[in-house]
């Protein structure tokens, strides 16, 4: 497994709106194309409006490749920055967990 948590912070509330379109737009194509993605959520941050979590996880760094050479995504990272004031990625190495593929 292979994983990723983004902290964004969107630029203003009306940024925040237009992120959050883009999101949704994004995530469609995701949830209809991509078999190797096993978790791509979105969250908005209790008490920081204009933050969002993205949790992903692929089932392997290949499934991650495809993911990201997608042109829905690769038009999610062109436009996504002029509502952005900061982003922050972190690479996840998966150890253990519940729910994904079966018991771990």
């Amino acid at each position: 497994m292979f994983g990723l948590m983004v902290r964004f912070t969107c630029k203003d509330e009306a940024a925040a709106a237009a992120f959050d379109e883009l999101v949704t737009r994004t995530g469609e194509h995701i949830r209809a194309n991509e078999p190797g993605t096993v978790i791509y959520t979105v969250h908005r941050v209790d008490g920081r409006p204009l933050e969002r979590i993205f949790y992903e996880l692929y089932r392997d760094t290949a499934a991650f490749e495809v993911h990201e050479s997608q042109n829905y995504v690769r038009e999610f990272l062109e436009e996504r920055d002029q509502y952005l004031s900061s982003t922050q990625v972190d690479r996840l190495d998966f150890v253990s967990g519940k729910g994904v593929d079966g018991e771990r």
